[in-house]
């Protein structure tokens, strides 16, 4: 069997921290994995693949590879691709038969991928392969993300009807209502041209819908930094569209799953932070009342808000943050997101002690329903705060 056709990975859609197949084309594994997802491509496939690899070559001579991941063509993509592996020997080639879609197709790609930056371009020369210097460029600068998009300065599209181009910013808008913590840090948020740093996604568990990929990995990604490059997106020149009414609606199938996702952490949190409130209010009644132990108001809060926090990050580093936090064992880790959890909830419990005050003494609430009220103010922070960061840290920290 030809060294280069790879079998298709299969099991769950997860990118490991170190490479599951060692396919040997130089001395060093190489830095940088280019997936082409194909599907009846085989006008094009020949010239993209001379183009990526003449300028591949001249950027980072074999520090680079390829790989074709085709669904099977019936136009026997997968083939002529092969064909070509005598003459480029960093191009590589799965056929996928029991499983299709593009976005499956590129996770795929990445599972058997060696690179510690991992991209994605079209196989039908709509993106312009020059592009690809730019964005490793941004890579080399220390981003964890880096996208080709239409719609900043030097981007654009060619010959698009005005129905299209209406669709293409409805579905960015219809995405900022569904999800806007990850769609408003994207420009172009349906490009499917970007490279990702391995460590950035690996070990997590992606679940696309449809074509589009990128929400999904700025989603589910830890990405502190994100750039992005402007491109112009061509016309195709040989073969037909795959954009079709279907793929809008997966779109938004995808939108309303992430945000399913995220909601349910969130009610979990929102649920932990309901213990907290019960052990802040019976310490803040033990510490300060009369009847206990009289301490100051403010005293009496700090120490009660201390030990809700404990609380609060026993339960959340066992339960909503569990399938991260599993991922981390040991007590130097635990101590690490404790530190950042307690930092966070600092600030929170600074928040908290001005609403607590001003509730008290300007606006007269009593200070039990002023405390209430301060606590559900600075959930919903603490929860965004924590999440990206005190359950950001990485089995290889």
């Amino acid at each position: 069997m030809n060294q280069s056709l790879l079998s298709a990975p299969s099991g769950a859609l997860k990118i490991p921290y170190s490479p599951a197949t060692k396919v040997v084309v130089c001395d060093y594994p190489p830095k940088f994995s280019l997936i082409l997802p194909t599907y009846n491509e085989a006008g094009n496939i020949k010239n993209i693949i001379e183009i990526l690899s003449q300028l591949l070559d001249q950027y980072m001579p074999g520090c680079y590879e390829i790989i074709i991941v085709d669904d099977n063509s019936p136009d026997y993509t997968w083939k002529l691709a092969l064909e070509l592996t005598s003459n480029y020997p960093q191009l590589h080639v799965v056929r996928r038969v029991d499983e299709k879609g593009l976005s499956t197709a590129v996770i795929r790609g990445w599972q058997i991928a060696q690179g510690e930056i991992l991209g994605v371009i079209d196989a039908d020369l709509q993106h312009p392969p020059e592009v690809l210097k730019k964005l490793l460029e941004e890579m080399d600068r220390g981003a964890d993300l880096a996208v080709a998009s239409r719609h900043i300065e030097g981007g654009g599209v060619s010959e698009w009807s005005i129905l299209r181009r209406f669709l293409s910013r409805g579905a960015q808008i219809l995405g900022l209502i569904i999800l806007p913590e990850v769609i408003s840090r994207l420009s172009d948020p349906m490009s499917g041209y970007f490279m990702v740093r391995r460590s950035a996604i690996a070990c997590k568990t992606l679940s696309p819908v449809g074509y589009k990929i990128l929400i999904e990995v700025a989603a589910r990604g830890c990405i502190s930094w994100i750039a992005e490059v402007g491109y112009v997106f061509k016309e195709r020149q040989d073969g037909e569209s795959k954009v079709t009414w279907k793929q809008y609606v997966e779109y938004i199938q995808h939108l309303l799953r992430l945000r399913l996702s995220i909601s349910a952490r969130f009610i979990q949190f929102g649920l932990v932070g309901l213990t907290g409130v019960v052990v802040d209010m019976v310490f803040l009644y033990l510490l300060s009342d009369e009847t206990g132990l009289g301490l100051p108001l403010t005293r009496s809060k700090i120490i009660a808000a201390e030990l809700a926090v404990i609380n609060n990050f026993l339960w959340n580093d066992c339960w909503t943050f569990g399938d991260i936090s599993r991922r981390q064992p040991g007590k130097r880790q635990r101590l690490k997101r404790l530190t950042k959890f307690n930092l966070i909830c600092m600030l929170g419990l600074i928040l908290n002690v001005l609403f607590l005050n001003v509730f008290v003494s300007i606006l007269n609430y009593s200070k039990y329903s002023a405390n209430l009220l301060a606590i559900s103010l600075v959930t919903v922070c603490n929860f965004w705060f924590n999440l990206k960061l005190s359950w950001r840290v990485t089995e290889i920290d």
